[in-house]
């Protein structure tokens, strides 16, 4: 099968990282999957919410947000209609689990990172662009606190990583485009510690049902980028 910018069905579309992106954010980078682009940010805050409050553990989140013209049309903000819609809280939600997986909150300490990740350019994948790069602005914001010796280890686990796969016309696709994407049979989402822990499997028939070896078979793409 041929893909329309020539890629093999198991190829990474051209993947950049600019760490310390932004001046003033504890940890920042500005991830690049083709042209999906997402500023990520990483804010460091020593209190932990209410519900965590004397547990001598850290807590961390995330907010997502498209910019209004990252796509063809302009999208209204979501802070004009007054809340974010059903999607942006299902991503944002879907970051957060994500990043409290590679941490060991005890370690963080009873403070909070809250990470934002906003999509300058959508071409497919947004979600697992802002996990990559909200990874890396993480990384870098606890660099931070370990060089002001805050911490004395690092709470990360293991590294974080995520990408889209899908199936069309039998063919499995791994990192797809908006085109893609908007087109395939199945597709799914998947974020993994390291190279053999899963943190999250979201996947959807949306043209065709798929079977428990065409599940596996997305795995193991899905492993390998």
């Amino acid at each position: 099968m041929k893909r329309k910018d020539a890629r093999e069905i198991h190829s990474l579309r051209p993947l950049e990282f600019i760490p310390n992106f932004t001046q003033h954010a504890e940890g920042s980078c500005l991830v690049k999957m083709g042209k999906t682009w997402v500023l990520t940010t990483a804010s460091i805050e020593e209190k932990v919410p209410p519900f965590l409050e004397g547990k001598k553990k850290g807590w961390i989140t995330a907010e997502y947000s498209m910019l209004p013209r990252s796509t063809h049309t302009r999208s209204r903000r979501e802070v004009t209609a007054g809340k974010a819609s059903g999607r942006t809280q299902e991503i944002q939600r879907l970051i957060g689990r994500s990043l409290r997986a590679c941490i060991d909150l005890k370690k963080l300490g009873e403070r909070t990172i809250i990470v934002d990740c906003d999509v300058l350019q959508a071409d497919g994948g947004t979600r697992t662009a802002s996990i990559n790069g909200a990874f890396v602005s993480l990384s870098l914001a606890i660099q931070t606190l370990l060089n002001k010796k805050t911490l004395s280890e690092s709470p990360i686990v293991k590294p974080l990583s995520a990408i889209s796969v899908g199936i069309k016309s039998e063919n499995i696709l791994v990192d797809l485009d908006y085109g893609e994407d908007s087109n395939c049979d199945v597709d799914m989402n998947i974020v993994m510690l390291g190279k053999d822990q899963f943190v999250e499997i979201q996947g959807t028939g949306e043209q065709e049902t798929f079977s428990l070896q065409q599940t596996l078979a997305m795995l193991e793409a899905a492993k390998g980028a």
